[in-house]
């Protein structure tokens, strides 16, 4: 063989090596099936958000795509799963308010949210709607705030955990009204609507994808809605249409990937996620839920994911609510 010829096959045989190794980033994304890590049980508004997405993204990109729910620890345990997978984007946490109010409220966390995760896009908007299990005699706000200060400590708020919004909407209710209500957490929305059917708490200051079913089948009493009026329950007043001015309160969905995933892989998500979310059908089958869709560029919703903990840490200062272990 001549030396031309053995030139020729080493650099051949060194081009075949070099593509042996190429990293994993530089194969179109995703390679492999994605999962969707929901920490809450499944039911609830942030599971139903997951689900919708999971399903149309995997549309797209003709690849599976998981919905995982990992309850626990008020959210954290599923957040630390998803902080120590690889940051390929191929593992991403569906995250809620919890995860903004968790630094004001939690006495240590495993992570620092803001800075071990990396904002993708918003998903869903939630409504809050305060429910009475049909027992409690009261029907308006005022009632209840009423009834409330006459009964202190006797009347209890179910939750879907500390430091969500289910929860900070009944402490924020509190506050303004100068009532003493007993906060009962639990692990997600679902149980914690349970607990209001039977009659193990009387209220709940419930998500709309949560109440809206309840409400339609009159098996609960909605006496107010906030932040504005929902078109499938056109006759549900505001909180400050029922005489509490500047109360203000709903939840949220989001997703975020591990910190040191590639932006490039976080623009494709986000592309998938918009587009998945100005869907006719996406926007038909949120609203039936009591939802709005909230797509979000990755430096939009890195920049509410800041306001949001910033707001809750306002809040929670205000209320006097207790650092959590």
């Amino acid at each position: 063989m001549s030396a031309t010829s053995r030139r020729s096959v080493l650099a051949a045989m060194g081009g075949v090596a070099a593509a042996s190794i190429l990293p994993a980033r530089a194969q179109a994304f995703p390679s492999k099936r994605v999962t969707l890590l929901v920490p809450f049980p499944p039911g609830g508004p942030v599971d139903l958000t997951a689900r919708q997405i999971g399903q149309k993204i995997s549309e797209y990109w003709n690849q599976a795509v998981i919905i995982e729910n990992r309850p626990g620890a008020d959210a954290v345990i599923g957040a630390q799963a998803v902080q120590r997978a690889d940051p390929d984007g191929h593992t991403l946490l569906v995250c809620a308010i919890h995860h903004t109010v968790h630094p004001s409220l939690k006495a240590s966390l495993p992570y620092d949210f803001l800075t071990e995760f990396v904002p993708v896009s918003g998903a869903g908007i939630f409504p809050i709607i305060v429910c009475a299990h049909p027992s409690l005699p009261v029907s308006t706000v005022g009632e209840l705030a009423a009834y409330a200060k006459a009964n202190p400590g006797k009347l209890a708020y179910g939750s879907a955990g500390v430091g969500g919004g289910t929860h900070l909407a009944g402490e924020l209710f509190k506050s303004m009204t100068g009532t003493d209500l007993l906060h009962v957490a639990h692990r997600g929305s679902a149980p914690a609507m349970n607990s209001l059917l039977g009659n193990h708490v009387q209220l709940m200051f419930a998500d709309g994808p949560t109440a809206v079913p309840q409400v339609q089948s009159k098996t609960v009493k909605a006496l107010g809605i906030s932040p504005a009026r929902l078109s499938l329950l056109p006759d549900i007043p505001t909180m400050g249409e029922a005489g509490l001015p500047g109360y203000e309160a709903y939840s949220w969905s989001g997703i975020v990937a591990p910190k040191g995933t590639p932006a490039d892989v976080v623009t494709a998500i986000n592309a998938a996620m918009t587009r998945a979310l100005k869907e006719a059908e996406t926007k038909e089958k949120f609203e039936r839920f009591g939802a709005q869709p909230a797509p979000q560029t990755p430096r939009e919703f890195g920049a509410f994911l800041k306001a949001e903990t910033a707001k809750w840490s306002k809040v929670v200062a205000d209320a006097n609510i207790p650092k959590q272990q």
